[in-house]
Protein backbone atom coordinates (compact mmCIF):
# COMPACT_ATOMS: atom_id res chain seq x y z
CA UNK A 1 0.00 0.00 0.00
CA UNK A 2 1.14 3.41 -1.10
CA UNK A 3 -1.68 5.72 -0.37
CA UNK A 4 -4.70 6.07 1.26
CA UNK A 5 -7.59 8.08 0.06
CA UNK A 6 -9.88 9.57 2.42
CA UNK A 7 -12.82 12.08 2.79
CA UNK A 8 -14.50 14.14 5.16
CA UNK A 9 -17.59 16.00 5.96
CA UNK A 10 -18.08 18.76 8.20
CA UNK A 11 -21.50 20.37 9.01
CA UNK A 12 -21.22 24.03 10.11
CA UNK A 13 -23.48 24.97 13.35
CA UNK A 14 -26.86 26.26 12.28
CA UNK A 15 -26.26 29.12 14.88
CA UNK A 16 -23.63 29.50 17.40
CA UNK A 17 -25.91 28.47 20.65
CA UNK A 18 -24.29 24.97 21.05
CA UNK A 19 -20.62 26.07 18.74
CA UNK A 20 -19.23 27.92 16.71
CA UNK A 21 -20.73 29.02 13.26
CA UNK A 22 -17.44 27.89 11.11
CA UNK A 23 -18.88 29.35 7.55
CA UNK A 24 -21.27 32.03 6.51
CA UNK A 25 -21.91 33.30 2.82
CA UNK A 26 -19.59 35.46 3.67
CA UNK A 27 -16.47 34.02 5.02
CA UNK A 28 -15.08 30.92 6.20
CA UNK A 29 -12.80 29.60 9.22
CA UNK A 30 -11.11 26.55 8.58
CA UNK A 31 -8.90 24.83 11.11
CA UNK A 32 -6.90 21.75 9.40
CA UNK A 33 -7.46 19.16 11.95
CA UNK A 34 -11.14 19.17 11.19
CA UNK A 35 -10.21 16.98 8.29
CA UNK A 36 -6.54 15.04 9.33
CA UNK A 37 -5.70 11.88 9.27
CA UNK A 38 -1.97 11.15 10.21
CA UNK A 39 0.29 7.76 10.65
CA UNK A 40 0.44 7.06 15.13
CA UNK A 41 3.48 6.81 16.58
CA UNK A 42 5.41 9.72 14.99
CA UNK A 43 6.30 13.49 16.48
CA UNK A 44 3.67 15.81 14.66
CA UNK A 45 6.55 17.72 13.85
CA UNK A 46 8.39 15.23 11.90
CA UNK A 47 5.14 14.02 9.91
CA UNK A 48 5.72 16.22 6.26
CA UNK A 49 2.04 17.96 4.64
CA UNK A 50 1.57 19.52 1.67
CA UNK A 51 -1.82 21.11 1.75
CA UNK A 52 -4.37 22.73 -0.51
CA UNK A 53 -7.74 24.27 -0.43
CA UNK A 54 -9.93 25.27 -2.81
CA UNK A 55 -12.36 28.64 -2.43
CA UNK A 56 -15.64 30.19 -3.64
CA UNK A 57 -14.89 32.27 -6.84
CA UNK A 58 -13.18 35.44 -5.55
CA UNK A 59 -12.41 35.20 -1.99
CA UNK A 60 -9.18 35.44 -0.17
CA UNK A 61 -7.40 34.37 2.63
CA UNK A 62 -4.85 34.78 5.49
CA UNK A 63 -3.03 32.25 7.10
CA UNK A 64 1.02 32.11 8.47
CA UNK A 65 1.09 29.43 5.76
CA UNK A 66 3.89 29.99 3.13
CA UNK A 67 1.36 29.94 -0.32
CA UNK A 68 3.44 28.01 -2.75
CA UNK A 69 0.80 28.92 -5.69
CA UNK A 70 -2.79 30.05 -5.96
CA UNK A 71 -4.33 29.28 -9.59
CA UNK A 72 -7.93 30.43 -9.55
CA UNK A 73 -9.31 29.76 -6.88
CA UNK A 74 -7.38 26.88 -5.34
CA UNK A 75 -4.32 27.91 -3.30
CA UNK A 76 -1.39 25.32 -2.21
CA UNK A 77 1.22 25.51 0.06
CA UNK A 78 4.67 24.77 0.56
CA UNK A 79 4.88 21.51 2.46
CA UNK A 80 5.32 22.01 6.15
CA UNK A 81 4.76 19.46 9.10
CA UNK A 82 1.82 18.66 10.59
CA UNK A 83 2.43 20.34 13.47
CA UNK A 84 2.87 23.63 12.12
CA UNK A 85 -0.27 23.74 9.72
CA UNK A 86 -2.89 22.87 12.92
CA UNK A 87 -1.38 25.57 14.36
CA UNK A 88 -1.62 27.72 11.13
CA UNK A 89 -5.69 28.20 10.54
CA UNK A 90 -7.16 30.13 7.38
CA UNK A 91 -9.66 32.50 7.66
CA UNK A 92 -11.46 33.34 4.09
CA UNK A 93 -13.85 35.40 2.83
CA UNK A 94 -15.51 38.12 0.31
CA UNK A 95 -14.53 40.95 2.41
CA UNK A 96 -10.82 40.94 2.74
CA UNK A 97 -7.75 43.64 4.02
CA UNK A 98 -4.32 42.79 4.74
CA UNK A 99 -3.08 45.64 6.96
CA UNK A 100 0.99 45.39 7.87
CA UNK A 101 1.44 46.48 11.55
CA UNK A 102 5.31 46.27 12.16
CA UNK A 103 7.18 48.54 13.26
CA UNK A 104 10.20 47.05 12.57
CA UNK A 105 9.23 45.36 8.69
CA UNK A 106 6.77 43.69 7.11
CA UNK A 107 6.09 40.88 9.47
CA UNK A 108 3.19 41.52 11.49
CA UNK A 109 -0.02 42.02 9.74
CA UNK A 110 -3.90 42.49 10.11
CA UNK A 111 -6.14 39.89 7.77
CA UNK A 112 -9.25 41.52 8.26
CA UNK A 113 -12.66 39.86 7.21
CA UNK A 114 -15.94 41.53 7.36
CA UNK A 115 -19.77 40.14 6.75
CA UNK A 116 -19.81 43.36 4.67
CA UNK A 117 -17.24 45.59 2.91
CA UNK A 118 -17.65 48.75 4.99
CA UNK A 119 -16.57 46.68 7.87
CA UNK A 120 -12.56 47.20 6.87
CA UNK A 121 -12.80 50.60 7.56
CA UNK A 122 -10.60 50.90 9.99
CA UNK A 123 -8.28 54.41 9.86
CA UNK A 124 -5.08 54.91 10.15
CA UNK A 125 -5.10 56.05 13.82
CA UNK A 126 -6.77 53.11 14.94
CA UNK A 127 -4.07 50.54 12.92
CA UNK A 128 -1.23 52.95 14.67
CA UNK A 129 -2.29 51.61 18.01
CA UNK A 130 -2.02 48.24 16.71
CA UNK A 131 1.11 48.84 15.50
CA UNK A 132 1.97 50.44 19.26
CA UNK A 133 1.05 47.23 20.28
CA UNK A 134 3.43 45.25 18.14
CA UNK A 135 6.42 47.75 19.74
CA UNK A 136 5.25 47.58 22.99
CA UNK A 137 5.58 43.91 22.90
CA UNK A 138 8.67 44.27 21.50
CA UNK A 139 10.21 45.80 23.71
CA UNK A 140 8.63 43.90 26.68
CA UNK A 141 9.87 40.91 25.69
CA UNK A 142 12.79 41.72 23.82
CA UNK A 143 12.79 39.05 21.17
CA UNK A 144 11.01 37.05 18.29
CA UNK A 145 9.88 33.38 17.67
CA UNK A 146 8.26 33.59 14.29
CA UNK A 147 9.44 35.04 10.73
CA UNK A 148 5.98 36.47 10.16
CA UNK A 149 2.68 37.18 12.32
CA UNK A 150 -0.95 36.88 11.24
CA UNK A 151 -4.08 38.34 12.89
CA UNK A 152 -7.02 36.61 11.82
CA UNK A 153 -9.44 39.28 12.90
CA UNK A 154 -13.38 38.10 11.22
CA UNK A 155 -15.50 40.95 12.08
CA UNK A 156 -19.08 39.38 12.26
CA UNK A 157 -22.25 38.50 14.22
CA UNK A 158 -22.95 35.87 11.93
CA UNK A 159 -19.50 33.93 12.05
CA UNK A 160 -19.36 32.62 15.73
CA UNK A 161 -16.96 34.08 18.05
CA UNK A 162 -13.55 33.45 19.13
CA UNK A 163 -9.94 34.19 20.48
CA UNK A 164 -7.69 31.08 19.73
CA UNK A 165 -3.78 31.30 20.06
CA UNK A 166 -1.08 29.85 17.55
CA UNK A 167 2.20 29.82 17.68
CA UNK A 168 2.43 32.43 14.41
CA UNK A 169 -1.19 33.85 14.01
CA UNK A 170 -4.05 33.54 16.05
CA UNK A 171 -7.92 33.53 15.28
CA UNK A 172 -9.78 36.42 16.71
CA UNK A 173 -13.73 37.47 16.02
CA UNK A 174 -15.10 41.00 17.04
CA UNK A 175 -18.47 42.91 16.41
CA UNK A 176 -18.98 43.99 12.68
CA UNK A 177 -18.59 47.79 14.10
CA UNK A 178 -15.70 47.03 15.98
CA UNK A 179 -13.22 49.21 13.69
CA UNK A 180 -16.55 51.42 12.29
CA UNK A 181 -18.42 52.01 15.78
CA UNK A 182 -15.15 52.47 17.39
CA UNK A 183 -16.17 53.69 20.81
CA UNK A 184 -18.93 50.83 21.44
CA UNK A 185 -15.40 48.11 21.12
CA UNK A 186 -13.36 49.71 24.46
CA UNK A 187 -14.23 46.38 26.01
CA UNK A 188 -13.07 44.34 23.38
CA UNK A 189 -9.57 45.74 22.42
CA UNK A 190 -7.82 43.37 24.99
CA UNK A 191 -8.04 40.63 22.85
CA UNK A 192 -5.75 40.70 20.23
CA UNK A 193 -2.72 41.60 22.56
CA UNK A 194 -3.87 38.46 24.67
CA UNK A 195 -3.39 36.53 21.78
CA UNK A 196 -0.59 38.20 20.41
CA UNK A 197 1.27 37.42 24.24
CA UNK A 198 0.29 33.86 23.51
CA UNK A 199 3.40 33.51 20.61
CA UNK A 200 5.52 33.74 23.58
CA UNK A 201 3.89 32.14 26.31
CA UNK A 202 1.85 29.17 26.20
CA UNK A 203 3.52 28.68 22.23
CA UNK A 204 7.51 29.20 22.28
CA UNK A 205 7.49 28.96 25.99
CA UNK A 206 4.80 26.65 27.84
CA UNK A 207 3.98 24.20 30.64
CA UNK A 208 6.64 20.93 29.99
CA UNK A 209 2.87 18.61 30.71
CA UNK A 210 1.67 20.21 27.59
CA UNK A 211 4.56 20.34 25.28
CA UNK A 212 3.08 16.63 24.17
CA UNK A 213 4.42 14.50 21.19
CA UNK A 214 1.20 14.80 19.53
CA UNK A 215 -2.32 15.72 18.92
CA UNK A 216 -3.58 12.08 20.12
CA UNK A 217 -1.56 12.38 23.52
CA UNK A 218 -3.48 14.76 25.95
CA UNK A 219 -2.14 17.78 28.07
CA UNK A 220 -2.07 18.78 31.98
CA UNK A 221 -3.51 21.92 33.04
CA UNK A 222 -1.00 22.13 36.10
CA UNK A 223 0.30 25.61 34.85
CA UNK A 224 -3.00 27.29 32.83
CA UNK A 225 -2.41 30.08 35.72
CA UNK A 226 0.88 30.70 33.88
CA UNK A 227 -0.39 30.45 30.31
CA UNK A 228 -3.25 31.75 30.33
CA UNK A 229 -3.08 33.88 33.82
CA UNK A 230 -0.05 35.62 33.31
CA UNK A 231 -0.92 36.37 29.41
CA UNK A 232 -4.32 38.01 30.60
CA UNK A 233 -2.03 39.90 32.89
CA UNK A 234 0.43 41.26 29.54
CA UNK A 235 -2.78 41.76 27.18
CA UNK A 236 -4.31 43.75 29.72
CA UNK A 237 -0.87 45.91 29.98
CA UNK A 238 -0.11 46.06 26.30
CA UNK A 239 -3.44 47.24 25.21
CA UNK A 240 -2.68 49.89 27.95
CA UNK A 241 0.29 50.65 26.66
CA UNK A 242 -0.40 50.80 23.06
CA UNK A 243 -3.26 53.02 23.62
CA UNK A 244 -6.05 50.59 22.75
CA UNK A 245 -7.22 51.13 25.97
CA UNK A 246 -7.01 54.52 28.05
CA UNK A 247 -6.13 54.57 31.32
CA UNK A 248 -9.40 54.81 32.65
CA UNK A 249 -10.41 51.62 30.50
CA UNK A 250 -7.66 49.97 31.97
CA UNK A 251 -8.84 50.58 35.74
CA UNK A 252 -12.18 49.74 35.22
CA UNK A 253 -11.59 46.58 33.23
CA UNK A 254 -9.45 45.77 36.34
CA UNK A 255 -11.95 47.00 38.87
CA UNK A 256 -14.10 44.56 37.35
CA UNK A 257 -12.08 41.64 38.10
CA UNK A 258 -11.36 43.16 41.74
CA UNK A 259 -14.90 43.29 42.41
CA UNK A 260 -15.80 39.58 40.52
CA UNK A 261 -13.43 37.91 42.77
CA UNK A 262 -14.10 40.07 46.33
CA UNK A 263 -17.52 39.15 46.11
CA UNK A 264 -16.62 35.06 45.01
CA UNK A 265 -17.85 32.57 47.90
CA UNK A 266 -16.42 29.45 45.67
CA UNK A 267 -13.09 30.13 47.26
CA UNK A 268 -14.50 28.47 50.25
CA UNK A 269 -13.84 24.98 48.94
CA UNK A 270 -12.53 25.41 45.33
CA UNK A 271 -9.01 26.90 45.01
CA UNK A 272 -7.69 28.55 42.38
CA UNK A 273 -5.40 25.72 41.49
CA UNK A 274 -7.98 23.49 40.69
CA UNK A 275 -9.89 25.61 38.25
CA UNK A 276 -7.32 24.52 36.08
CA UNK A 277 -9.07 21.21 35.80
CA UNK A 278 -12.17 22.63 34.88
CA UNK A 279 -12.36 22.05 31.15
CA UNK A 280 -12.59 18.43 32.23
CA UNK A 281 -16.09 19.13 33.44
CA UNK A 282 -16.80 20.96 30.05
CA UNK A 283 -14.80 23.89 28.28
CA UNK A 284 -16.51 27.71 29.73
CA UNK A 285 -19.94 25.18 30.04
CA UNK A 286 -21.77 27.84 32.59
CA UNK A 287 -22.94 26.50 35.71
CA UNK A 288 -26.74 28.00 37.82
CA UNK A 289 -24.01 29.42 40.64
CA UNK A 290 -20.88 30.05 38.64
CA UNK A 291 -19.99 32.50 41.41
CA UNK A 292 -20.22 29.03 43.87
CA UNK A 293 -19.14 26.67 41.45
CA UNK A 294 -16.04 28.87 40.15
CA UNK A 295 -14.43 27.78 36.84
CA UNK A 296 -12.51 28.40 33.41
CA UNK A 297 -12.06 32.08 33.78
CA UNK A 298 -10.79 31.83 36.96
CA UNK A 299 -7.36 30.78 35.69
CA UNK A 300 -7.29 33.61 33.43
CA UNK A 301 -8.77 36.30 35.78
CA UNK A 302 -8.02 35.44 39.34
CA UNK A 303 -4.54 34.65 38.30
CA UNK A 304 -3.98 37.83 36.69
CA UNK A 305 -4.34 39.49 40.50
CA UNK A 306 -1.84 37.10 41.13
CA UNK A 307 0.99 38.41 38.54
CA UNK A 308 0.00 41.86 39.73
CA UNK A 309 0.42 41.12 43.18
CA UNK A 310 4.08 40.03 42.39
CA UNK A 311 4.81 42.68 39.99
CA UNK A 312 3.92 45.54 42.70
CA UNK A 313 6.04 43.44 44.97
CA UNK A 314 9.41 43.34 43.16
CA UNK A 315 8.71 46.99 42.35
CA UNK A 316 8.23 47.92 46.00
CA UNK A 317 10.86 45.87 47.05
CA UNK A 318 13.61 47.01 44.58
CA UNK A 319 12.53 51.00 44.95
CA UNK A 320 11.18 50.46 41.13
CA UNK A 321 14.27 48.73 39.98
CA UNK A 322 12.93 45.99 38.57
CA UNK A 323 9.65 44.44 37.92
CA UNK A 324 7.97 41.31 36.09
CA UNK A 325 9.14 43.29 32.95
CA UNK A 326 12.07 42.02 33.57
CA UNK A 327 10.83 38.45 34.25
CA UNK A 328 9.46 38.51 30.84
CA UNK A 329 12.30 39.41 28.93
CA UNK A 330 13.94 37.10 30.68
CA UNK A 331 11.64 33.79 30.80
CA UNK A 332 10.01 34.19 27.22
CA UNK A 333 12.45 36.53 25.29
CA UNK A 334 15.64 34.59 25.41
CA UNK A 335 16.44 32.71 21.50
CA UNK A 336 15.13 35.49 19.18
CA UNK A 337 14.52 34.11 16.47
CA UNK A 338 13.81 30.08 17.45
CA UNK A 339 10.49 28.91 17.16
CA UNK A 340 10.98 25.35 18.56
CA UNK A 341 8.66 25.16 21.64
CA UNK A 342 10.56 24.89 25.31
CA UNK A 343 8.43 23.67 27.97
CA UNK A 344 8.46 24.88 32.02
CA UNK A 345 7.74 23.37 35.03
CA UNK A 346 6.75 25.48 38.43
CA UNK A 347 10.28 24.96 40.06
CA UNK A 348 11.55 26.85 36.41
CA UNK A 349 8.96 29.96 37.16
CA UNK A 350 10.14 30.17 40.56
CA UNK A 351 13.73 30.02 39.78
CA UNK A 352 13.04 32.98 37.11
CA UNK A 353 11.22 34.98 39.66
CA UNK A 354 14.42 34.65 42.10
CA UNK A 355 16.34 35.89 39.43
CA UNK A 356 14.89 39.34 38.97
CA UNK A 357 14.38 39.60 42.97
CA UNK A 358 15.11 37.15 45.65
CA UNK A 359 12.01 36.34 47.24
CA UNK A 360 10.28 33.52 49.27
CA UNK A 361 8.21 33.13 45.57
CA UNK A 362 7.21 29.33 45.59
CA UNK A 363 5.53 30.28 48.90
CA UNK A 364 3.81 32.97 47.78
CA UNK A 365 2.60 31.48 44.46
CA UNK A 366 1.21 28.15 46.67
CA UNK A 367 -0.64 30.32 49.01
CA UNK A 368 -2.19 32.07 46.29
CA UNK A 369 -2.83 29.21 44.35
CA UNK A 370 -4.00 26.70 46.78
CA UNK A 371 -6.09 29.10 49.56
CA UNK A 372 -9.44 27.79 50.45
CA UNK A 373 -11.69 27.83 53.14
CA UNK A 374 -13.64 30.15 54.90
CA UNK A 375 -10.57 32.63 55.47
CA UNK A 376 -9.44 32.70 52.01
CA UNK A 377 -9.96 36.48 50.29
CA UNK A 378 -9.13 37.23 46.48
CA UNK A 379 -5.77 38.32 45.80
CA UNK A 380 -5.90 42.26 45.87
CA UNK A 381 -2.75 43.23 47.74
CA UNK A 382 -1.57 43.94 44.00
CA UNK A 383 -4.08 47.13 43.83
CA UNK A 384 -3.24 48.50 46.98
CA UNK A 385 0.24 48.42 46.81
CA UNK A 386 -0.08 49.72 43.52
CA UNK A 387 -1.73 52.84 45.00
CA UNK A 388 -5.13 52.16 44.66
CA UNK A 389 -8.43 50.65 46.27
CA UNK A 390 -11.47 48.68 45.13
CA UNK A 391 -14.71 51.30 46.11
CA UNK A 392 -18.00 50.92 44.63
CA UNK A 393 -20.27 53.59 43.22
CA UNK A 394 -23.90 53.98 42.35
CA UNK A 395 -22.93 56.24 39.13
CA UNK A 396 -20.79 54.50 36.33
CA UNK A 397 -18.19 56.55 34.81
CA UNK A 398 -18.86 56.31 30.68
CA UNK A 399 -15.31 54.51 30.55
CA UNK A 400 -17.00 52.14 33.26
CA UNK A 401 -20.35 51.84 31.29
CA UNK A 402 -18.26 50.95 28.19
CA UNK A 403 -16.07 48.21 29.75
CA UNK A 404 -19.39 46.99 31.79
CA UNK A 405 -21.68 47.06 28.56
CA UNK A 406 -24.17 45.13 30.78
CA UNK A 407 -24.02 47.80 33.63
CA UNK A 408 -27.63 48.87 33.17
CA UNK A 409 -28.47 45.25 34.16
CA UNK A 410 -26.03 44.68 36.81
CA UNK A 411 -27.46 43.83 40.43
CA UNK A 412 -24.59 41.47 40.84
CA UNK A 413 -23.12 43.83 43.68
CA UNK A 414 -25.94 45.04 45.19
CA UNK A 415 -29.22 42.21 44.80
CA UNK A 416 -27.01 39.55 43.83
CA UNK A 417 -28.52 38.80 40.16
CA UNK A 418 -28.33 40.10 36.88
CA UNK A 419 -31.21 40.34 34.70
CA UNK A 420 -31.31 38.92 30.87
CA UNK A 421 -34.42 40.95 29.75
CA UNK A 422 -36.69 40.03 32.08
CA UNK A 423 -34.86 37.15 33.31
CA UNK A 424 -32.94 36.46 36.84
CA UNK A 425 -29.61 35.08 36.49
CA UNK A 426 -26.14 34.77 37.71
CA UNK A 427 -27.86 34.66 40.97
CA UNK A 428 -24.70 35.11 43.46
CA UNK A 429 -24.56 32.29 46.13
CA UNK A 430 -24.97 33.86 49.59
CA UNK A 431 -26.09 37.13 48.16
CA UNK A 432 -29.70 38.67 49.19
CA UNK A 433 -31.46 37.32 46.08
CA UNK A 434 -29.72 33.81 46.63
CA UNK A 435 -31.10 34.31 50.93
CA UNK A 436 -34.90 35.22 49.65
CA UNK A 437 -34.42 31.27 47.78
CA UNK A 438 -34.08 33.10 44.26
CA UNK A 439 -32.40 30.90 41.50
CA UNK A 440 -31.53 31.83 38.16
CA UNK A 441 -34.59 31.51 35.71
CA UNK A 442 -37.34 33.35 37.57
CA UNK A 443 -38.62 36.21 35.47
CA UNK A 444 -39.02 39.92 37.32
CA UNK A 445 -42.77 40.92 36.55
CA UNK A 446 -43.35 44.09 38.64
CA UNK A 447 -41.64 46.25 41.57
CA UNK A 448 -43.02 48.21 44.19
CA UNK A 449 -46.35 47.26 42.38
CA UNK A 450 -44.81 49.05 39.00
CA UNK A 451 -44.35 46.68 35.56
CA UNK A 452 -41.02 45.24 35.73
CA UNK A 453 -38.14 46.17 34.07
CA UNK A 454 -33.88 47.07 34.69
CA UNK A 455 -34.71 50.09 34.85
CA UNK A 456 -37.27 50.22 37.18
CA UNK A 457 -35.62 47.98 39.51
CA UNK A 458 -32.71 50.33 39.23
CA UNK A 459 -34.74 53.53 40.49
CA UNK A 460 -36.43 51.34 43.18
CA UNK A 461 -32.89 50.33 44.81
CA UNK A 462 -31.55 53.83 44.46
CA UNK A 463 -34.74 55.03 46.28
CA UNK A 464 -34.33 52.54 49.04
CA UNK A 465 -30.87 53.60 49.58
CA UNK A 466 -30.49 54.46 53.57
CA UNK A 467 -34.47 54.95 53.88
CA UNK A 468 -37.54 52.53 54.70
CA UNK A 469 -38.60 52.63 51.28
CA UNK A 470 -40.03 49.29 50.12
CA UNK A 471 -38.18 47.08 48.07
CA UNK A 472 -40.71 44.22 46.64
CA UNK A 473 -40.57 42.19 43.64
CA UNK A 474 -42.98 40.25 42.04
CA UNK A 475 -41.46 37.28 40.29
CA UNK A 476 -42.69 34.64 38.20
CA UNK A 477 -41.09 30.53 37.54
CA UNK A 478 -43.84 28.56 35.15
CA UNK A 479 -47.14 28.64 36.59
CA UNK A 480 -45.98 29.78 40.55
CA UNK A 481 -45.50 33.53 41.38
CA UNK A 482 -43.96 34.68 44.52
CA UNK A 483 -43.86 37.82 46.16
CA UNK A 484 -40.12 38.94 47.86
CA UNK A 485 -39.26 41.56 49.91
CA UNK A 486 -35.80 42.87 49.91
CA UNK A 487 -34.77 44.82 53.52
CA UNK A 488 -31.79 45.89 51.65
CA UNK A 489 -30.09 49.80 52.07
CA UNK A 490 -27.05 50.18 50.28
CA UNK A 491 -28.14 51.31 46.79
CA UNK A 492 -26.73 50.15 43.72
CA UNK A 493 -22.58 49.15 43.35
CA UNK A 494 -21.04 49.37 40.31
CA UNK A 495 -16.43 48.54 41.02
CA UNK A 496 -14.18 51.43 40.81
CA UNK A 497 -10.49 51.75 41.71
CA UNK A 498 -9.59 54.80 43.65
CA UNK A 499 -6.59 56.42 44.25
CA UNK A 500 -5.06 55.85 47.75
CA UNK A 501 -2.86 59.34 48.56
CA UNK A 502 -0.08 59.74 49.26
CA UNK A 503 1.49 56.32 48.16
CA UNK A 504 3.35 55.15 45.21
CA UNK A 505 1.11 55.30 42.21
CA UNK A 506 2.65 51.71 40.82
CA UNK A 507 -0.08 50.90 38.99
CA UNK A 508 -0.08 53.82 36.68
CA UNK A 509 3.68 52.95 35.97
CA UNK A 510 2.67 49.52 35.04
CA UNK A 511 0.26 50.76 32.53
CA UNK A 512 2.17 53.55 30.68
CA UNK A 513 4.19 52.93 27.44
CA UNK A 514 8.03 51.81 27.73
CA UNK A 515 10.24 53.72 25.93
CA UNK A 516 12.09 51.41 25.15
Amino acid sequence: MTSIDVAFQQLTQPDSSNWRVLMTPAMVNLQWEKAILYPAGYYSRQIPVAASVALPSGWKYGTALTTESRNGDVAAFETTDLYTLIDSPMFAGAHYRRVDIDPTGDRVHLNLLADEEKGLAATDEQLKLYENMVQQADRLFGARHFDNYEFLFALTDQMGGIGLEHHRSSENTGAPGFFTDWSKSAGDRGLLPHEYTHSWNGKFMRPADELTANHNVPTQNTLLWVYEGQTEYWGDVLAARAGLHSKPVALATLANVAAFYDNQPGRQWRALQDTNNHNLLGYRVPGQYPSWMRGTGDYYRESLLVWLDADTLIRAETNGRKSLDDFAKGFFGHDDGSWAPQGYTFDQVVAALNAVHPHDWATFLRDRLDAVGPDARAPLAGIERGGWRLIYTDTPTADEKAVNTGWANDFQYSLGFTLAGDKIANVRWGGPAFEQSIGAGWSLVAVNGKAGSAEVLRNAVTAAKGTDAPLELLIKSGDRFRTVAFDYRDGLRYPRLERIEGTPDRLSDILAPRRR
